[in-house]
């Protein structure tokens, strides 16, 4: 028998072939992730009143980052959680609606040690990849009491718009987006006396 020495650079190195190994899982996790969001836009006209949102604080009587229903029936803003009797603004107390943006990265500790773990910087690229977009619409509104109170909901992305169109159709009252942009950038003024 005739035995051939092989150079090491031909023999398989554990090293090489573990980052390959996790580059290549990495990468599909990432294009799976890509491939399975649902990207949701406008609600069709036939469930235009009703959306799944996240109630993320000020709305009396509901719970702080808990998931829901958000609905106009008659004349009414009612959130619901799965399970609990609903909360419900009165339209026409509503004094502006607010419609904001926000992102928030996926992925959780796995993506985090995934990303640390991609050779050559590829970390930075699958953040880019990460991210989720949201609408945020802020209902200020008096109460019954007359107390001014803010809530603030997160929704898929384009459905803040479709939800404020609707409730401005329902009379609900909004300040001009031109006003909003005045009253950003006035001055605040100093009431200390010296």
């Amino acid at each position: 028998m005739n035995y051939k020495v092989v150079a090491s650079e031909y023999a398989p190195n554990l090293y090489r072939l573990t980052y390959r190994a996790a580059y290549l899982i990495l990468l599909i996790g990432c294009s799976t992730a890509i491939f399975a969001q649902n990207p949701s836009g406008p609600a069709s006209s036939a469930a235009a009143s009703e959306f799944r949102v996240t109630h993320i604080l000020g709305l009396e009587g509901a719970k702080s980052n808990a998931n829901g229903k958000l609905s106009i029936k008659d004349d009414a803003v009612q959130f619901q959680k799965d399970g609990s009797p609903a909360v419900q603004v009165n339209i026409g107390s509503i004094q502006d609606v607010l419609l904001g943006e926000q992102s928030k990265q996926l992925g959780g500790t796995a993506a985090t040690i995934g990303k640390a773990g991609t050779p050559f910087g590829g970390g930075r690229a699958i953040s880019l990849f990460a991210h989720k977009k949201y609408d945020t619409l802020t209902l200020e509104y008096v109460d019954a009491n007359g107390g001014f109170h803010g809530a603030i909901f997160q929704l898929n992305t384009g459905q803040g718009q479709a939800l404020k169109n609707e409730l401005v159709a329902k009379g609900a009252h909004v300040t001009p987006a031109a006003d909003q942009t005045a009253k950003q950038n006035s001055p605040e003024v100093n009431s200390e006396s010296k």
